[in-house]
């Protein structure tokens, strides 16, 4: 199995910069550097999370069960499950990347995760607030749309897939 380094890359790649970047404006790139590690720290909480759940689904949960819920065959229980978790997660998107690596690794769709990602627009706190400014119609309709283009868009992704697999 091939063994995805572009994390490693985009870390050298970072490095280099700043190192380039200090020489050029040491106070600046020294002010970026403290903000840069002010937003890791306000992330690792968030990332043990998520990290902790990766655990757990590698222990407790085999691929046969994510197969069945999020795989090929999972059907309408799927979409729901990659919608109402998209909506119900709370926190940076990118903190999710990993455990939807795992998930997909372990044979989830690539619909269904593209439908998580872009149900995460819904934020489930925000929605009072939204009524407040736009009413109950605009808040529904919205919400509505979010919904049918997650769906949408994990469908087209499905297609893709498909048709790559067919070629």
């Amino acid at each position: 199995m091939k063994k995805n380094r572009s994390g490693l890359v985009m870390l050298g790649i970072v490095v280099v910069l700043y190192g380039v970047l200090f020489f050029l404006k040491p106070d600046e790139t020294l002010q970026a550097l403290g903000e840069s590690l002010g937003v890791l720290k306000m992330i690792i909480p968030i990332l043990l999370i998520v990290f902790f759940l990766m655990a757990l689904l590698n222990t407790f949960i085999d691929e046969k069960a994510i197969s069945k819920h999020l795989g090929k065959l999972s059907g309408v229980k799927g979409w729901l499950l990659a919608l109402l978790g998209g909506i119900l997660s709370h926190g940076p998107g990118y903190v999710w990347y990993p455990l939807l690596q795992n998930l997909r690794e372990q044979g989830a769709r690539d619909g269904l995760v593209i439908a998580f990602i872009y149900a995460r627009a819904i934020k489930i706190p925000w929605l009072p607030l939204m009524v407040s400014y736009f009413g109950w119609a605009f808040t529904l309709v919205y919400t509505f749309y979010v919904v049918l283009g997650a769906y949408v868009q994990g469908m087209i992704v499905d297609r893709l897939d498909r048709k790559e697999r067919d070629v």
